[in-house]
């Protein structure tokens, strides 16, 4: 039944596009990891541009409150009053650093590696 040469060459030609089967899968796994990692690299820059173009905005924004308060409260009150509100969002932040900083991370990760 197998010493047919037919069945030799077919077996043969099975094996090529196999190994070609495997070749194309490998690329585009290749592919898609470089993808992902592209997506996420894009991501994380574009995070650090924010986060940058926001703190400088609320330096600018805290000094220009700390000097609106000085003139009714004194200076080292408005600043006190200023660095206290961060200090507050500073544990807010602690407090729920699951709902507002994990979760939305896991999710955004998730969508990225796991989109089909």
């Amino acid at each position: 039944m197998f010493s047919n040469d037919k069945n030799i060459e077919t077996i043969g030609q099975l094996i090529e596009v196999s190994k070609h089967y495997i070749e194309l899968q490998t690329e585009s796994l290749k592919l898609d990891v470089f993808e992902k990692i592209v997506r996420l690299l894009t991501a994380i820059t574009i995070s650090a541009i924010f986060v940058v173009l926001l703190m400088l905005a609320l330096i600018y924004l805290s000094f220009a409150a700390a000097f609106a308060l000085s003139s009714s409260l004194g200076n080292v009150a408005a600043f006190c009053i200023v660095g206290g509100f961060y200090l507050l969002m500073l544990m807010l932040c602690i407090l729920f650093r699951h709902q507002w900083i994990e979760r939305p991370l896991v999710r955004f990760l998730a969508l990225l590696f796991f989109n089909k």
